[in-house]
Formats: structure tokens, sequence, C-alpha cells
């Protein structure tokens, strides 16, 4: 394996999948992407993997999510089917004072271009049939949707390679060090040397970001998400902690818990979840669950995404947020266009690293 590389991609999840890819596009820059593991073991294989675009706030944030669920068609053109449906997303709500809050989620969203539609019971019943009857109302966006995880970071990485980009797993970075212009990584079995340098580690962003002498300011948070047996189909659209794949299955499951790294399935939350379960679809009272998992996301700290230069340190970037699956085919684009052109369509200052100026400091190298 050669060990000089333009572009040096730490993390193979779908947001790294998905900058590898959409920089390889146009072959001009040698790209590795490297893993401590294995596509999907980390967070991307542990997701509801929703596209949700209509409860995204400030609304800036929402149009960001709007921005690249519109990609989604695109990208499949490209990629391959990495079965996106665009189902329409029920948020529902189960008592009347929440419809003046769901009202001004309307309002604001509709100034940049989200279409929410604020239904009453009926309505929602008339979308779908198997909601509790208690259902007061819900908010609707029919640009929600939800894709398959696991073809979706399969396919970049099979499109990435046919551009020439390698991969690397099983192979974890140890040290991150700069040297002039080119950053030295050394991982468990090689030595790497690159240009530039993107973290994409998703939880593990904050260590990598030490290796470079900067504090990365996210945290981890663990949700556990139960599935049921295969249902007959009963599900048309995506709802707020629900959704039913293809085969049949109902993943369930919202839990957020600041349990660092630990990816145990706990005894209380998944009986909170599936009473949540039961509330919005009396129904599912009837379905055996037949397995749980849990997944540690990461977070910055005031919730919304890192996309960018990692400030004083020339040449490395950093992508890290909550919503990769949503985000990814925009964030590999931005990111393709900020290494290559230095600037990006869509001005990410919102999403810079300097935000949190005074959430931070400097680790002397």
């Amino acid at each position: 394996m050669n060990n000089k590389y333009d572009v040096v991609v730490i993390g193979s999840g779908v947001v790294g999948s998905s900058i590898a890819y959409h920089l390889s596009e146009s072959k001009k820059n040698n790209i590795l992407v490297v893993d401590k593991g294995f596509p999907m073991s980390g967070t991307s294989g542990s997701t509801q993997a929703w596209v949700w675009v209509h409860s995204k706030t400030p609304s800036w944030y929402g149009e960001l999510s709007m921005y690249s669920a519109e990609l989604y068609p695109f990208l499949e053109r490209k990629i391959g089917d990495v079965e996106y449906k665009r189902t329409g997303g029920i948020a529902p709500f189960f008592n009347e004072a929440d419809r003046e809050g769901a009202l001004r989620l309307a309002e604001k969203q509709a100034e940049v271009g989200i279409e929410v539609d604020v239904l009453n019971r009926e309505e929602v019943l008339e979308k779908e049939p198997a909601l509790s009857q208690r259902v007061a109302g819900a908010t609707f966006c029919k640009l929600d949707g939800n894709v398959n995880p696991f073809r979706l970071v399969e396919l970049y990485t099979k499109a990435a390679k046919k551009n020439g980009a390698v991969f690397s797993f099983y192979n974890q970075v140890v040290t991150i060090t700069k040297k002039k212009d080119i950053f030295q990584i050394e991982t468990d079995q090689d030595t790497f040397y690159s240009k530039k340098v993107i973290l994409a580690g998703g939880p593990w962003s904050k260590d990598l970001g030490k290796m470079l002498g900067v504090d990365i300011p996210i945290k981890q948070v663990r949700g556990q998400i139960l599935v049921t047996e295969p249902q007959a189909p009963f599900l048309k659209h995506t709802i707020g902690g629900i959704r039913q794949a293809d085969n049949g299955e109902v993943l369930i499951g919202y839990s957020k818990e600041e349990v660092g790294y630990d990816k145990r399935s706990t005894l209380d939350i998944m009986q909170e979840t599936a009473k949540m379960a039961t509330e919005f679809i009396p129904s599912l009272a009837k379905a055996n669950v037949v397995r749980c998992f849990s997944g540690i996301r990461v977070m910055p700290k005031d919730g919304f995404p890192i996309i960018g230069e990692i400030p004083e340190v020339r040449n490395a970037y950093i992508a890290a947020m909550h919503s990769g699956i949503t985000l990814s085919p925009l964030v590999g684009t931005l990111m393709t266009e900020l290494l290559e052109d230095g600037e990006t369509s869509i001005d990410l200052t919102r999403f810079s690293m300097n935000r949190f100026d005074q959430m931070y400091s400097w680790i002397s190298e």
C-alpha cells in the first residue's frame, strides 16, 4: 500500500465514506480512508436511518437538512439503489396545547422553503390509521423519509474505490503529527503521510482532535433501538420515533443518554421505549421484540454540525454531526468544494468550530 496521499479521511462511516466518494469524483486527489474498525461497525450501523428535515430547528438548520434530502434522488442515480424512500414524516402530539408550538414551527420553516402541515386528529388518522385514537394532531412534511444505511455506506465505498480511493480497515490511528506542511499519521499497522487530513470519526473525533492538539467540542450520546418481528405492512410514513422497514420489522427508539462509549442496552430504556411505542401505536403491544441494539452518536455541544477547517491547524478539517444520514450527501459535496476550491456553495460560518471559541482551549504541542 502506498503511504503518501493528498487526503487522508479518518473514519469510514456514512460521513467519511461520503466525503471520500464525492472527493474522488474529480480524480484530482490520492485519497485514503482509514478506520479502526469496519464500515457499519460504529454509529452508521446502529441507527434508524431517517432522512429527517421538518423538525430541525432553527430554520437555518432545517434548511441545511432540506438541501441534503433533495440530493438523495440524484445520489442514487450516481451510486446505485440505497433504498431511499421519501415517505413523508409525521411527528404526532397528544395534547391540544402543543398545536400552538406546531403552528410556530410550520411558520418558521416556511421562511426557508420547508413546507410543514399541521394536521388535526382526523387528518393524522387518515394518513396513519394505526396511530392511537388519542392523537391530537401532528406536524407533517413530505420531505422526510428513510434510507438503508448499510446499502448507503456500501455504495459510497464501492463508488469511491472505483474512482481510485483506498480504504484501510481494522487499522486504528494512534498518533497524528504535523511536520511543516505534511501530516504524519501513525496507525496500528502503518505510517501514512498526507497533505490534508479530515476527521470524520464520529464519537471518536474528540480523541482524534487531541492528537492534533485541539479539543473538539463534542460529546457521546447513546441511543437504544428495539426491533420487532416482521409485521404485515401497516405504516406508510416515517414517524418520530418509529418506522417500518421493507422486511416488515418495526424499529423503535428515541433515547439520548450521556454514558460515554457504553453500547450496552439497558432494561429501563427498553421498557420506556416499548411503552412509548404502544402509546403511539396500540397494536404494537401484540408484537414480539426480537432484538435490540445501541449506538453511540456524536453530539456537538450546541447540537449543530461542525463542518469545515479546524482553526489554527492548516489543512486539517472536521465533519462531526448527529444527523449524519440526513446530511451525508450535502456534507460530502461541501467538503469537496472546500478542499478543491477553497470555498463552498453554502456558507459554513454557522457550522465552523470558531463558534466554540469560549468552549475550548488549545493544547500545547
